[in-house]
């Protein structure tokens, strides 16, 4: 069964952001767009260049009113000890959660169980805490965060605009679809 459409389920953790523990709840993800992007695990190989990557697109992202939200099954102590370590890790000014406890990664149905690890999964999520876009890569394909970009406005768009829809590789400003009886056939 897919998550999209269904409510971020309830969890409590700990995170690190900008030099300080904080502490992240599911009502976090309510009011605004949100990223959640799950990773592996913290001092890899694959995961700093995407978390690199993601950190690159973030002052867009926030342009647009999305927080940008990084899971694994690290703590955030970790999270800290490999912002202060790496040079890459060290740009990183969006949250960074920890789920030792494997709570959210389940919630998010990206854990592997025999690893005890994260998979590769991205979330958009609307501001009423739902689910808009689920993306799960295998643990070797690193994702690309440009892409996230009008993934949400595309989301935004359809949220705000009912009755229409955002054909593929639809951009700001382009044509939409009205579906309808009449539309039938003719794409």
């Amino acid at each position: 069964m897919s998550l999209v459409g269904t409510e971020v389920k309830p969890f409590k953790a700990s995170a690190y952001q900008n030099g300080s523990f904080i502490e992240v709840t599911d009502a976090d993800f309510k009011g605004k767009w949100s990223v959640v992007c799950f990773y592996p695990a913290d001092f890899t190989f694959v995961c700093p260049t995407e978390l690199e990557d993601l950190q690159n697109q973030y002052e867009t992202l926030k342009g647009l009113g999305v927080e940008v939200y990084s899971v694994s099954t690290d703590t955030h102590f970790t999270h800290k000890a490999w912002h202060d370590s790496s040079e890459t890790i060290g740009k990183i000014t969006y949250i960074m959660i920890g789920d030792p406890s494997h709570t959210i990664s389940r919630n998010f149905e990206v854990l592997d169980e025999a690893d005890g690890l994260a998979q590769r999964g991205t979330f958009i999520i609307d501001p009423d805490g739902v689910v808009q876009t689920v993306e799960i890569n295998a643990g070797g394909i690193g994702r690309d965060a440009s892409t996230l970009v009008n993934k949400i406005k595309a989301a935004q768009y359809v949220r705000n605009n009912p009755g229409e829809v955002c054909p593929a590789k639809w951009q700001e400003g382009g044509q939409t679809l009205k579906p309808s009886l009449d539309l039938v056939g003719k794409i």
